[in-house]
């Protein structure tokens, strides 16, 4: 006897889970993933990459690309994206992602933006029409992370392919924001949470801390995109990133401070829903996935 699946039936409920921190709100969301995680990685031995890949039941890995909503005192911010059309079929999921949430896209009133890559702002707006998808809300991003990407020469210089990617990309999506645009290079972003600077992936890539009472939370970005790699490998760097050693210096500081002081993080290309703590181990690192909370 055979057992007849629908379509529907093979699709996973809608990615949304959310967590308190102090006061504030905070709902990640699942844009989606792209595939070829491993065959990113540069600056560290393949084997042992794949090594730790296999042991993490990890292999082959996939690029996850998370979004989250940050809500306090009436107001609602969305950090970065997603990857809109732009990164194929397995991603782009946010706008349904977000109406299943309950949160109208029109109530967000600033959209911040770690920085501009193609799967971070893909999901400004609505590709087909050109539309913004938060035509209520400012932009904010990066004064450097802003003048790199939309510097003619340096585009000139790029690949045809890079070029269409990040720098048309984020000039197509960040268009129809230019008359709300903030950009800024540190202080409070939004009421309890505060710019951290994280260069070297890119040249203004920026965490978020999220403060509340005795609570924290990091949204730390592109810290990594293949988590277990590069936390048991520190220095383990992607081909996307403008200044490997820039990143690979910000990695290690990152990861010290919040292995230090014992702090959540959040990231976009950590497993949903990206809540993890980070412990030494051995040379380097590991990841370890924050407890499912019933309640908020």
């Amino acid at each position: 006897m055979s057992i007849e699946v629908t379509q529907s039936a093979l699709a996973q409920v809608s990615a949304v889970y959310r967590i308190r921190v102090g006061d504030v709100l905070v709902t990640a969301l699942s844009d989606g993933y792209v595939k070829g995680g491993e065959a990113i990685l540069r600056n560290v031995d393949l084997d042992a990459a794949k090594a730790v890949l296999h042991a993490t039941h990890r292999y082959p890995a996939v690029v996850e690309i998370n979004t989250f909503v940050v809500q306090y005192s009436g107001r609602t911010m969305i950090v970065d994206t997603g990857a809109g059309g732009y990164m194929g079929r397995n991603a782009g999921c946010l706008a349904s992602n977000l109406r299943a949430a309950g949160i109208d896209s029109l109530a967000i009133d600033t959209v911040f933006l770690t920085h501009i890559h193609p799967d971070h702002v893909g999901g400004l707006t609505d590709k087909a029409d050109g539309k913004a998808r938060f035509p209520n809300a400012e932009l904010a991003v990066s004064a450097d992370e802003y003048a790199y990407w939309m510097d003619d020469a340096t585009m000139q210089r790029a690949g045809k392919n890079d070029r269409a990617l990040f720098f048309e990309c984020p000039r197509e999506q960040l268009a129809p924001y230019r008359d709300r645009l903030r950009l800024f290079r540190d202080g409070e972003i939004f009421p309890g949470v505060t710019v951290l600077k994280a260069p070297g992936h890119t040249p203004g890539h920026t965490m978020c801390l999220i403060a509340s009472g005795a609570e924290a939370l990091l949204i730390w970005g592109d810290t990594v995109h293949v988590p277990e790699v590069q936390t048991a490998f520190p220095h383990a760097g992607v081909v996307f990133d403008v200044d490997p050693q820039g990143a690979a210096d910000t990695r290690r500081r990152v990861f010290d401070m919040v292995a230090t002081d014992r702090m959540p993080v959040v990231g976009m290309h950590l497993g949903f829903p990206g809540l993890m703590y980070l412990d030494r181990h051995d040379e380097g690192y590991r990841l370890v996935p924050m407890p499912w909370r019933h309640t908020l």
